[in-house]
């Protein structure tokens, strides 16, 4: 019967999401690595969201922003890959938070030594965290067992998400693919260089 087993793979593929926590990034801080399970983005969307069993993890993200200079002008402005320690202590929403640099120059501060922040859920202030380039080394007494992360794909052109494995599927086959969501993709895999190139060409249409 497939609408029966249409049913079943839908709760499979629900409950164990219901275990865990969500662990949701700001769009400039983009999530590249759990542990040594690498983070893999997909063709039309982003991951903006991880879910986590509790237990400890080390955290590799990077951040990416664009700001406009001058009047038709635009840079971008990106760290250096950076880890974090992030700890999970219970189900619910957390959030990887940060001061939104005011301009080009305060963003390039920020690249050079970002400060981020982890607001847990039920909790009125959020944590720091500490950021190192190296990945840290988790504390080996007390510390929660750790599981394989799962994340969620989210566009940024407001396609639904959806829970996968780390894993994630090969780019929708649809006859007519989301064109927003495309051109948000190849404008995050360009270059500094390429984006202010393709900027100047829509300039001079």
């Amino acid at each position: 019967m497939p609408f029966l087993r249409t049913w079943v793979l839908l709760l499979i593929a629900i409950v164990p999401a219901a275990h865990a926590a969500q662990l949701n990034f700001p769009e400039e801080i983009i999530p590249l690595q759990v542990g040594e399970k690498t983070i893999e983005h997909s063709f039309f969307s982003k991951v903006r969201e991880v879910q986590l069993e509790p237990g400890q993890y080390q955290l590799k993200m990077r951040y990416s922003d664009l700001y406009e200079v001058g009047y038709d002008d635009h840079e971008i402005i990106e760290s250096e890959p950076f880890w974090a320690t992030v700890t999970i202590s219970q189900q619910g929403q957390y959030h990887i938070e940060f001061n939104r640099p005011k301009n080009v120059v305060a963003a390039k501060t920020f690249a050079e030594q970002p400060l981020i922040q982890l607001q847990a859920p039920d909790e009125s202030l959020a944590t720091s965290l500490v950021v190192s380039k190296t990945a840290p080394q988790l504390a080996t007494n007390n510390t929660p067992p750790t599981s394989s992360p799962t994340t969620a794909a989210q566009s940024t052109a407001g396609a639904p998400s959806s829970s996968q494995s780390m894993s994630m599927p090969a780019p929708p086959t649809a006859a007519h693919p989301d064109v927003v969501a495309m051109l948000q993709y190849w404008w995050q895999q360009a270059t500094p260089a390429q984006r202010k190139a393709f900027l100047a060409a829509i300039k001079a249409q």
